[in-house]
């Protein structure tokens, strides 16, 4: 059963072993009429990690969530795949809040933004290095531009097999169940198509097909459900969409 945090409609999920999906709903606006949603993942381990911060004006939500699993001073990584308020806006509060995390970042993010507007310097990961946090397992695949910002990468947990892809396959909508097997497919490429927020690279599909090798069970999505299946099968049937004529 999920967690609910009190007074709010923030809810956390165990959606792998040791992995929490922490995520927020948004109302319908006029910009969005579906709702849309915030989601972000602890790995709860001996050196517990925090993938994507949330927004800064939703950090009391995102650390009331933490404080329901785990004490948010043993934070040890406060990571995310690019730099965008809603993927690292609240990361100096959590540094703040947790005096032994460290910035997980690629090495180009703390190249070219991190190593300034964080308040502790990062550490910055290399293509395919990896990260022990004890039962679990991290490394870091960098995918520029993909979908969006040169610094850009994404996360695989190697134990459970969850990639953390980002803004890959962003559903609308303010409620989804926690994971799902459903098609995530068609809601995503309805949003690109409505939004146009990738990046447009050629070299789209040959990054997709570096995540695909890596046979993710779980795609954590930050924007809707969590996904499990046959992950590469489902990041190569994208890949053929960015490779089709518009």
């Amino acid at each position: 059963m999920p967690v609910v945090v009190e007074d709010t409609n923030t809810t956390i999920d165990e959606i792998a072993d040791g992995i929490h999906r922490i995520s927020t709903p948004v109302p319908p606006s006029d910009e969005l009429p579906l709702g849309f949603s915030f989601n972000q993942y602890l790995i709860e381990d001996e050196k517990p990690l925090l993938y994507h911060t949330g927004l800064r004006q939703m950090f009391s939500i995102t650390r009331q969530a933490i404080e329901a699993v785990m004490p948010i001073d043993k934070l040890r990584y406060i990571a995310f795949s690019h730099v965008e308020a809603d993927e690292c806006g609240a990361l100096n509060n959590f540094l703040g809040a947790a005096p032994n995390a460290e910035p997980l970042c690629g090495d180009v993010a703390a190249m070219v933004s991190i190593g300034d507007i964080a308040d502790r310097q990062p550490r910055a990961l290399a293509d395919g290095e990896s990260i022990d946090l004890g039962r679990h397992t991290v490394k870091w695949i960098a995918t520029p531009h993909l979908p969006h910002a040169w610094e850009c990468g994404h996360m695989f947990e190697t134990t459970t097999r969850t990639l953390f892809c980002g803004d890959l396959f962003t559903q609308p909508g303010a409620t989804h169940p926690a994971i799902t097997e459903d098609d995530i497919l068609e809601p995503s490429e309805m949003m690109r198509g409505a939004l146009d927020y990738y990046s447009h690279t050629k070299d789209g599909s040959l990054l997709l097909e570096k995540l695909a090798v890596l046979e993710p069970a779980i795609l954590a999505c930050m924007h809707g459900s969590a996904w499990r299946g046959d992950g590469a099968s489902l990041l190569r049937a994208l890949g053929r969409r960015l490779s089709s004529p518009a």
